[in-house]
């Protein structure tokens, strides 16, 4: 059936030529548009004929393929936002092959911007459901001490909740972590999250372009529920060496680009570390002063990034880039005991915890003709982590005798992927803009495998357990998509997605319809509306809110099937050029099914159970309406966002089989960002956040059994306390809300310029809940009283960071 679907799409795609070339006579105008400094290609540049009313956008590599009838004089007005828009005057006798050069905006743009304006603006593009986030405004958001992260600004969006505290986990309308697909380069990204959640793995300085889509899928996209977030990295300076960093309170960064053969080869390199480790060291120093232990510990990152760049021909580029990251916590702990007389007795114990990402990206764009353009990609991405933990105990006996033991612990998990993959954009006309293409990606997944190792005077034993085998599994896609201009008030995106995976003896297929509407109901308003159906085939299986790396990738299974859903949106979009406003108002439907919990009790490690056994599969629904105002360019911007939601889920062995609230489900959710350049080089940044408490369970009473030994009363009776719940995730928290602010001095320099950045994260102090536990309180000379108490993680946190560009 997949073979059968591929052969029928690039059959058409075959076909296409042959039809458009039985048109009227039409000339067409090709070409990139790029960064007229760097030479870097822009992405998403509008281009548009006024007098024609027709215009057309860059793909995602900077690439324009604009079809019209013959004009002896034609306007072009070319513009991307945070550049200056340019007016090309051409007489469009015959093809014309362009490379577009923009410079970076310096002052206000007058008419010029409004008419750019009016090519893809959010009522005009039959997409919704979509937000790109410029870097300079991710930068430019405050910040968990000072540390500028992509997700964390990703979080401020409607539609898009943050998990626990600080944490860089996104739950988009209602879906896990685990539905997000992150790309970065075109390689799936599995666990973004630095610092236990509290950072993400995105060093902002090697980063070029970062689009949200949450619903409306075009069907090139799929393997995931909720939302796809496409993160490019930076290409390189083609022109002259470029650098950026800062160094901050806990970590710094350092990014060179520039050219290896100017105009042809250009590289990015990009590091990032963290010294809280160091930092750490005088304060353990001084402790083991004062103690007979000698005890060691620490906690660090780090990334690098990597990209060469490279033109082979004018339709032939060549990119290869690399992400590299690592978190890494340890603690040493020696002890020695002196008996006296040559006697000793010294006990060491290690223990570890790591967890990091390795993706690769080879990509070649290649021109066939001034109408089809085509991405062949290949991908590498690895994600694994370890715990380990080692004790050692040597006795040193009066007659030189030494007997040691010791025994180690080691579990380890991961996931594997290659892939390949091949899309082609063509565009006969401005009427249509038609994608197409296919992919194959090898997974191998290692669910968990515990290694343990003893050694005393007697024996030595080393065995590695692993009740769930390393599971190798193949997905494969294909895709067709037009994107149409059906009349001057009608454009639809209409697809389909197929997939499928292999697993074992167990093969799952899926046909995915897609369709997006735009309909202008006046000349100012937009109606929009979508419908995406989605198959995943991976699961990640949590038993911690906090994004910790115990988080286990496993693969639909002949006795776990894949994730399936199906969302329907529709809303209203309107621009506001002169205020340079956009506005949009959506309502979503969204219902999930096989979707994984872990049974009561059940938790990641094991060795003797295979982690089929140790999860329900049920279903989930997510609804709601979302409000979004943005403003991208001037003195003032930012957005205000607003979302009212409802999730829930049911599973038949969990809460009687009753529907319960998604622990992150939450009613209001609320988010304003205002950056204010008050002048040159002067700007003060703002976010504000309000949310509904998230839904946890608490116990409503004490249930006493005599079967067990656990607690005694005053008669010596004992007892086992057993807390009895009601219904699943039928408590709320206190409500969230918070105020972070920042301070931006920039100052051109001689060599380059350089920022300081003053901050407050919870500028008023605000004890957010993190958890809720039972636990007790004195209420008289010999009495106690069990209550709930709250645990706050962040107060009031001051960020200091020093930023440089040259």
């Amino acid at each position: 059936m997949l073979r059968w679907m591929m052969g029928v799409m690039l059959f058409g795609g075959l076909l296409l030529p042959i039809r458009a070339d039985a048109q009227p006579a039409r000339f067409t105008i090709s070409g990139y548009v790029e960064d007229a400094e760097s030479g870097e290609q822009l992405p998403g540049a509008n281009l548009y004929a006024p007098e024609l009313g027709k215009g057309t956008v860059t793909n995602t590599y900077g690439f324009f393929s604009l079809t019209l009838a013959p004009q002896d004089s034609l306007r072009l007005v070319v513009s991307y936002i945070g550049f200056q828009p340019t007016v090309l005057d051409l007489v469009l006798d015959r093809d014309v092959e362009l490379t577009i050069g923009l410079s970076p905006m310096a002052g206000e743009l007058g008419e010029l911007e409004v008419i750019a304006e009016r090519t893809e603006t959010i009522t005009n593009t039959s997409q919704m459901s979509q937000v790109n986030v410029p870097i300079a405004q991710i930068k430019a958001v405050p910040a968990l001490l000072g540390e500028v992260d992509v997700l964390k600004t990703l979080q401020l969006l409607p539609g898009v909740q943050s998990g626990s505290e600080g944490t860089s986990g996104l739950y988009v309308r209602g879906g896990g972590p685990d539905q997000n697909l992150i790309l970065l380069d075109g390689a799936p990204v599995y666990n973004a999250s630095h610092l236990f959640g509290f950072f993400s793995v995105f060093n902002a300085d090697a980063l070029r372009n970062v689009t949200l889509t949450k619903g409306g899928f075009p069907a090139r996209y799929g393997g995931r529920l909720s939302s796809v977030v496409d993160i490019s990295m930076k290409e390189g300076n083609m022109n002259e060496v470029k650098g950026a960093g800062a160094i901050g309170l806990i970590a710094s960064r350092l990014t060179v680009e520039g050219p290896l053969r100017k105009g042809t080869t250009s590289f990015l390199l990009s590091g990032r570390r963290t010294y809280a480790d160091v930092l750490a060291q005088p304060f353990i120093a001084a402790q083991n002063r004062d103690s007979d232990d000698d005890v060691n510990g620490g906690y660090f990152f780090y990334d690098v990034n990597a990209k060469l760049n490279h033109i082979v021909s004018r339709t032939d580029r060549v990119f290869l880039s690399f992400y590299g990251g690592r978190d890494r916590f340890y603690a040493r702990e020696r002890y020695t005991y002196d008996a006296g007389e040559n006697t000793a007795l010294t006990d060491r114990f290690n223990s570890g915890l790591g967890w990091g990402n390795v993706t690769g990206t080879l990509r070649w764009n290649h021109v066939f003709s001034n109408k089809l353009f085509s991405n062949t990609i290949l991908t590498f991405s690895e994600y694994e982590f370890e715990i380990e933990a080692e004790s050692e105990e040597q006795f040193s006996g009066g007659e030189g005798q030494i007997e040691e033991e010791f025994f180690g612990l080691r579990y380890f998990s991961g996931i594997r992927d290659w892939s390949g993959r091949i899309d082609f954009d063509y565009v006969p006309r401005p009427e249509h803009y038609i994608r197409f293409g296919a992919s194959a990606t090898a997974h191998r997944f290692s669910p968990g495998a515990s290694q343990f190792e003893t050694e005393d005077a007697f024996e030595r034993v080393d065995t590695t357990f692993a009740p769930s085998p390393a599971i190798d599994a193949g997905e494969f896609a294909a895709y067709i998509e037009d994107d149409m201009t059906l009349g001057a008030r009608l454009k639809v995106n209409a697809g389909l997605h197929a997939s499928a995976l292999t697993v074992g003896d167990e093969v799952y297929t899926s046909l995915q319809p897609r369709l997006s509407t735009r309909f202008f109901a006046t000349a100012d308003w937009a109606l929009k509306a979508s419908f995406a159906s989605m198959a995943q085939y991976i699961h990640l299986l949590t038993n911690s809110g906090i994004g910790l790396p115990t988080d286990l990738w496993l693969p639909a299974t002949e006795r776990v099937p894949p994730q399936r859903a199906w969302q329907a949106a529709t809303g209203v979009a309107r621009t506001f050029p002169k205020r340079g406003l956009e506005l949009s108002v959506e309502g979503y439907y969204k219902a999930m099914r096989n979707l994984i919990e872990f049974k009561p009790g059940a938790n990641f490690i094991g060795i003797d159970t295979d982690w089929q056994d140790k999860v329900e599969i049920g279903e989930g629904w997510s609804y709601g309406a979302e409000v979004f105002l943005q403003k991208q360019t001037g003195r003032v911007t930012g957005w205000f966002g607003y979302t009212l939601s409802w999730t829930d889920r049911q599973f038949d062995n969990l809460n009687d089989g009753i529907r319960f609230p998604y622990r992150y489900d939450r009613r209001h959710d609320f988010s304003a960002v205002v950056n204010y350049e008050w002048k040159p080089g002067r700007t003060l940044s703002a976010s504000w956040v309000y949310g509904t408490g998230n839904a946890i369970s608490l116990p409503i009473a004490l249930h006493l059994s005599q079967e067990g030994p656990h607690t005694g009363d005053f008669f010596g009776r004992f007892y086992d306390e057993l807390e009895v719940y009601t219904d699943r995730n039928g408590y709320r928290m206190r409500a969230y809300h918070r105020l972070d602010i920042g301070l931006n001095f920039t100052k051109k320099k001689r060599w380059g310029e350089r920022t300081i950045s003053i901050g407050a994260y919870n500028t008023y102090n605000r004890r957010n809940p993190f958890y809720i536990y039972l636990g007790e309180e004195s209420t008289g000379p010999f009495t106690r009283e069990r209550v709930f108490k709250q645990v706050s993680l962040f107060p009031i946190i001051p960020s200091f960071n020093y930023s440089f560009a040259f």
